[in-house]
């Protein structure tokens, strides 16, 4: 890999270092909610609606984020919306020591982090761009992939072993620690003020940042071609039943670990993806080979099989993913990056939550097998569909959108008189 953004820049360390301790908790949580849902009602349908819940605010709050981190300090956003999500923690720590732990509790939770993820994410997204060198970007969000790599390898290995041998209350109690390193480390980061002339919040300024979004093809098919993926072919909420036919709980967290080691495998070798400059071409074969992946999980019949094809989709996921945030963070505008990002964090996160719904709905009616297969399918169809229709993301080039960002850059600061 190529590891030069922590060499040079200070600020990066930091947010890597933060997000990566911070994120190991969170995704223990993650995977500890919807099992606790799973306990409670025994119905894939009432784990898929975690998503549900998230949906909403995660939308709006996406809108709201990112025209917020493009008019205050980027920084202090992040900060605050971190300090929230430690809150919740506590939270989930106190409603799991109930004698009946209350089944709304874990929605609402869901939903409110949702909402401070909304906030959260376009400031952190915007400031990458800001503490790192334009060229260094791909290396930059390689190494933040494989931050989420080790998250999710280490905490669904570690949330399995927890939530088989000790209480739930202890596994929140861990999320909750974690928080204290991200705050600190977050804390120690340089301020990250807004644009010159920075757009002052309202529904004037979202609008602006959607119709920009809308008049970029290259953006459009990032978002797209993402949601189709992700919605049709998001297996993660029946993974509590799977563990039940493949070995129980403890197997639990190898399933949502399976996508990290392809991920990881993928981000160690990823100091090719800086040489390639068909970015759009890149993201669309990649999500491709992940429904590939994933109808390949529906029809294992064993466990080694089913984590060596959901690993190969996540290899997939991570290759998209990477192609997918350098044509952002090279192409736009920094005086738009905050709401672009909000509108990029509603691309990748609304597939996601509402393919659980979709998943857990099918299973009700084809079982966990045929929702994942035909999810699968539809992903693999619907990826060529979209090729067809956007030939201009096709042929997107990124060294043409780094230059159109270069200029657009200086186009605004003169505007600004800066």
């Amino acid at each position: 890999m190529d590891l030069s953004p922590l060499r040079i820049s200070r600020d990066f360390r930091l947010i890597f270092t933060g997000s990566t301790i911070s994120g190991l908790g969170s995704y223990i949580s993650l995977i500890t909610i919807p099992y606790q849902v799973a306990q409670l009602t025994d119905d894939p349908l009432m784990v898929g609606l975690l998503g549900v819940a998230e949906l909403v605010p995660l939308i709006f709050m996406s809108f709201v984020g990112g025209a917020l981190a493009d008019y205050l300090d980027r920084r202090r956003l992040v900060l605050f919306s971190e300090a929230a999500l430690a809150v919740l923690a506590l939270v989930l720590l106190v409603n799991s020591l109930l004698a009946d732990a209350q089944l709304w509790v874990l929605f609402v939770v869901a939903g409110l982090a949702a909402a401070f993820e909304g906030v959260q994410r376009p400031a952190l997204e915007g400031t990458i761009p800001r503490v790192v060198p334009l060229e260094k970007l791909p290396a930059a969000i390689a190494l933040n992939s494989l931050s989420a790599q080790v998250r999710q390898l280490a905490g669904p290995g570690l949330a399995g072993v927890l939530m088989a041998t000790v209480d739930l209350h202890w596994v929140y109690a861990f999320d909750l620690l974690t928080f204290v390193v991200s705050l600190y480390c977050l804390y120690l980061v340089k301020a990250v003020p807004p644009p010159p002339a920075a757009e002052r919040p309202s529904i004037r300024s979202v609008v602006t940042g959607v119709r920009y979004a809308r008049s970029r093809p290259e953006l459009l098919g990032t978002y797209l071609v993402d949601i189709n993926a992700m919605f049709f072919a998001m297996p993660s909420a029946l993974y509590p039943f799977m563990a039940d036919d493949l070995g129980g709980p403890e197997v639990l967290g190898l399933l949502y670990a399976a996508p990290a080691i392809g991920s990881m495998l993928a981000s160690l070798t990823s100091s090719w993806t800086g040489r390639i400059h068909r970015h759009g071409l890149m993201v669309v074969l990649a999500a491709g080979a992940w429904g590939v992946g994933i109808i390949g999980a529906g029809l294992a019949d064993s466990l080694w099989l089913v984590v060596a094809c959901l690993a190969f989709a996540g290899a997939a996921d991570m290759i998209s993913g990477v192609f997918r945030m350098t044509i952002w963070g090279q192409t736009i505008p920094d005086h738009l990056r905050g709401r672009l990002a909000g509108i990029e964090m509603i691309s990748y996160s609304v597939g996601p939550l509402l393919g659980g719904t979709r998943a857990g709905l099918v299973a009700r009616f084809t079982g966990v097998s045929g929702s994942i297969v035909t999810g699968g399918v539809l992903c693999v169809l619907g990826t060529i569909a979209l090729a067809a229709a956007l030939p201009s993301f096709l042929r997107y080039d990124g060294r043409d959108g780094l230059e159109r960002k270069r200029a657009a850059d200086k186009e605004w600061a003169e505007r600004s008189g800066t």
